[in-house]
């Protein structure tokens, strides 16, 4: 275990697919990342690229990159020790259409 893993946070770019589902029975958007990569409580993932828009009726792949904001181990242990707390916040999210640099 690296010391400063500890108390700082560090990132890693990755190859991701985005699948949107915009159809009758689905509305959705999920992201798999293409090297079996593992988010874990406290980390963050920004998807870059322009933002996706797909017909109703349709689903549609996307290849694109990512980066995993990885979370320090004591802010991992602090959204675990928190987040049975506020999960109601999970229900609180939006979509932008800010393009990610």
């Amino acid at each position: 275990m690296n010391m400063f893993s500890v108390f700082f946070r560090h990132q890693e770019d990755v190859d991701c697919t985005v699948e949107i589902n915009n159809t009758f029975d689905q509305l959705g958007a999920h992201v798999r990342f293409n090297g079996g990569e593992v988010v874990y409580p406290g980390d963050e993932v920004l998807v870059h690229g322009a933002p996706i828009s797909i017909p109703y009726g349709e689903t549609q792949e996307f290849q694109r990159r990512a980066t995993i904001k990885r979370a320090s181990l004591i802010e991992r242990a602090w959204t675990k020790a928190t987040g049975d707390l506020e999960f109601m916040e999970l229900c609180e999210f939006s979509f932008t259409e800010r393009a990610a640099p």
